[in-house]
C-alpha cells in the first residue's frame, strides 16, 4: 500500500499531469506485475528458482518466453509469457488462451470452478503471488455469485427444443448435521440451430418422475412451448411424466441403460454373446427387422434368463421410437450419452469435494464449472444441416407454431 507521501513522490518522479499519464503508469506497472507473477508461478511448476544449480538435476527448464497481448482496463498490454521445454506449463494468473486480463475475484472464481478449495486458493496466492487472502476472504468473493446462479436458474428459455436430454446426477450434502444422498437433476438442450445448452440444473431429494413432472412444469412457464424428442434412463414413470406437459413429445428409452440391466445378473461366461445377440436387436436396420431379432433372442435366452426378454417386452415401445427417424438422429437419441459425458465433466471438478456443506455450495460450483464447459460449445452438432431439413419435414407444424 502507498501513503500520500509515496504517491506524492510517485507523481513527481513519473510526471504525472493527467489521466493518460496515470494510466500509463498503471499499464506498465500490471505489466511488471503480471511477468513477475507468471514467472513466480513457473518457478513453482519447475520446483526451483531461476539460475539455481538444482534445475540442471532435473528434466524440464524454462525456455524462453513467448509474447501476448492482454486487453485490460488500461487498454491492450504486452507480456511475455514464460515457457518450459516440456510445454506443460499452464499458467493461472493468465490462463492459456486467454486474452483478458481479470481480476483478483476472476482468478479465484476459475481456480474455484477447477476443484480448488477455499483454503487451496488462498494458501496458493499466499504461496506463489505473496499475497494474503484468507480463507473466509474468498468464501466472500465466490458467495457474491449467489445472485448469478438464480438468474440462470430463472432465465427465459428457447420456444422450442429438438432434443432433451434428462438425467440425474448425485451428490452428498450435510443437512441438520446429517450426511444426505440428494439427486441434481440436469436438462441439456440442443435447438433448432444444432447447438448444445444446459437447460437447468435444480438440487432435489433422490430421483423421482414426480419431481420430473415438477421440473418440466417449470419449462413450460420459462417459455418452452414444445419438445420434439426426450431422451431418458429407465426410471419409472419418466414417460408418463414428459407426456402429462408436453403430449406431442416422442420418448427414447436409452438402449444403453437397457443393455446394462440386462447383464447386471448375468454370469461372466455368457455376457460377451448375451451382449452380442442384444446389439444385433438396436442396430437392426429397420423395425421389423430388430423385432425378428429380439424373437430370436427370447428364443435362445428365455430358459436361462426370462427376465431379460420380458424387461425388453414391457419397455420395447420407447426402446424402438428411434427407428421412427433417418440413421443422423437414431445416433443422436439411442442413448443418453450426451449428458452423461456432462456429469462425467462435472466428477472430474467435484470428486475432490466428497460431501458439501449445503445445496447453495453444490449449485455454486456446478454453476461455475458447467459456465466453463458450455463457454466451449460453440459449434453446432455434427451434420446438423441434414438432420435439421429432416427435422423440418416431420415436424413441419410444429416448429412453424413454435417459431411464430
Amino acid at each position: 500500500m502507498l501513503d500520500d507521501k509515496k504517491i506524492k513522490q510517485l507523481i513527481k518522479e513519473n510526471k504525472l499531469k493527467n489521466l493518460d499519464d496515470v494510466n500509463s503508469l498503471l499499464k506498465g506497472f500490471s505489466k511488471r506485475l503480471v511477468e513477475t507473477m507468471l514467472e513466480s508461478e513457473l518457478t513453482d511448476h519447475l520446483g526451483y528458482e531461476k539460475h539455481a544449480a538444482t534445475g540442471k538435476k532435473t528434466d524440464n527448464s524454462r525456455n524462453g518466453h513467448s509474447p501476448k497481448q492482454l486487453n485490460s482496463e488500461f487498454g491492450q498490454i504486452g507480456i511475455e509469457v514464460p515457457r518450459d521445454r516440456k510445454a506443460l506449463f499452464s499458467p493461472i494468473i493468465v490462463p492459456k488462451g486467454s486474452r483478458n486480463l481479470g481480476s483478483i475475484e476472476e482468478k479465484v472464481l476459475m481456480m474455484y470452478s477447477r476443484g480448488m478449495s477455499e483454503r487451496d486458493i488462498a494458501d496458493y496466492f499466499t504461496e506463489i503471488y505473496n499475497y494474503k487472502l484468507s480463507a473466509q476472504s474468498v468464501s466472500n468473493l465466490i458467495s457474491r455469485i449467489t445472485e448469478d446462479v438464480t438468474n440462470w436458474q430463472n432465465r427465459p428459455l428457447q420456444p422450442i427444443y429438438a432434443i432433451v436430454f434428462l438425467d440425474a446426477i448425485v451428490y452428498k450434502i450435510k443437512r441438520d448435521s446429517i450426511i444426505k444422498n440428494v439427486a441434481v437433476y440436469s436438462m441439456m438442450g440442443i435447438d433448432m440451430s444444432g447447438n448444445k445448452h444446459i437447460i437447468g440444473l435444480w438440487v432435489g431429494e433422490s430421483e423421482s418422475s414426480k419431481y420430473w413432472l415438477r421440473l418440466l412444469n417449470e419449462l413450460k412457464t420459462r417459455g418452452v412451448k414444445d419438445i420434439l424428442i426426450c431422451c431418458v434412463d429407465g426410471l419409472k414413470g419418466f414417460s408418463e411424466a414428459i407426456n402429462t406437459v408436453y403430449p406431442s413429445t416422442d420418448v427414447q428409452r436409452c438402449i444403453v441403460h437397457q443393455v446394462r440391466n440386462s447383464l447386471k445378473f448375468v454370469p461372466y461366461k455368457y455376457k460377451k454373446e448375451i451382449a452380442r445377440d442384444l446389439k444385433a436387436i438396436y442396430q437392426s436396420v429397420s423395425a421389423e427387422m430388430a423385432q425378428v431379432e429380439f424373437e430370436n433372442f427370447a428364443e435362445k435366452w428365455d430358459h436361462k434368463y426370462p427376465y431379460i426378454s420380458k424387461s425388453w417386452r414391457t419397455n420395447w415401445t420407447e426402446l424402438m421410437t428411434f427407428y421412427k427417424y433417418p440413421a443422423e438422429i437414431r445416433k443422436m437419441i439411442y442413448t443418453t450419452n450426451a449428458i452423461e459425458s456432462y456429469h462425467r465433466s462435472l466428477r472430474k471438478i467435484t470428486k475432490s469435494k466428497p460431501i458439501f456443506p449445503s445445496d447453495k455450495s453444490l449449485m455454486k460450483l456446478l454453476y461455475l464449472v458447467t459456465s466453463n464447459l458450455v463457454d466451449k460449445w460453440t459449434m453446432p452438432m455434427k451434420k446438423w444441416g441434414q438432420i435439421y431439413s429432416q427435422l423440418q419435414i416431420l415436424f413441419e407444424e410444429r416448429i412453424e407454431n413454435c417459431e411464430l
